[in-house]
């Protein structure tokens, strides 16, 4: 399952041999978490990273009244908060939505292995920014898209970024989100989810069967939606040559 992270990791910067090692013993304790479990809740004092290396979590508020907003999806490979030992208190949730294998790293590991490998350093760094680019372009589209373009682009964005660790096949992915999810992701009601999916499969985009989504025509659907993946930044060569990517070549229709 390490090699999610790996796989992640590798989209920014070109990992040695013991790069890899390194990670490898990074993440030597998985432990399952259900699904709909809380790993850490807002006003916890944080001192451990979570890494999710299979399954879906979220990152999401929920208001006095009740109302949840969801403000992040992490899938396989993803470190819910790079950072998030610096606070002194959280200021969100981060929660589950299938069932997890989760690792929770101390701090003193991740100092170690910064301090250790620059190259891993510089990949987690990405993994920081990204996660910001992917935020501001959920305010886009809560803000500037229609519905129906919100949860296209969502699609879109979870078929790249599950293609990279390797869990995508013949552009079909895991989907274990409810309709109630993909409306406090997107801020729309379920029934304007309901009615957008139903639109979505009408058009022969997707598929939703089993809790498989299945993208029928990706250039379409990006087409629809206005999808550009520039801001997961995935052939940054910034700081050292890419090899070619035939996934996200085939993704971005090159």
């Amino acid at each position: 399952m390490q090699d999610a992270l790996i796989r992640k990791l590798e989209s920014y910067e070109e990992l040695t041999d013991a790069d890899r090692r390194a990670l490898r013993a990074f993440v030597p304790r998985l432990r399952e978490v259900p699904a709909r479990t809380d790993l850490i809740r807002e006003g916890d004092i944080p001192s451990n990273m979570h890494l999710i290396l299979d399954g879906f979590a979220c990152r999401y508020k929920v208001l006095p009244d009740g109302q949840r907003q969801i403000m992040a999806y992490f899938i396989p490979g993803d470190f819910c908060d790079l950072n998030v030992f610096i606070l002194d208190q959280m200021d969100h949730n981060i929660g589950t939505i299938s069932q997890c294998q989760v690792v929770e790293i101390p701090r003193k590991s991740i100092d170690a292995i910064t301090a250790q490998y620059p190259t891993i350093t510089r990949a987690f760094w990405w993994c920081a920014l990204v996660d910001e680019a992917v935020l501001r372009q959920w305010l886009v589209n809560m803000g500037a898209r229609s519905p129906d373009q919100r949860i296209a682009h969502l699609f879109c964005e979870l078929l790249l970024r599950m293609d990279v660790v390797g869990r995508v096949k013949d552009n079909s992915l895991p989907f274990p989100f409810t309709q109630t999810d993909l409306a406090d992701s997107v801020g729309l009601s379920d029934v304007h989810v309901s009615r957008t999916l139903r639109k979505l499969r009408r058009l022969e985009l997707i598929t939703l069967h089993r809790r498989v989504l299945t993208i029928l025509d990706a250039e379409q659907l990006k087409a629809y939606c206005g999808f550009n993946p520039n801001y997961l930044h995935l052939r940054n060569a910034r700081w050292s040559g890419r090899r070619q990517m035939p996934w996200l070549n085939r993704v971005q229709g090159e």
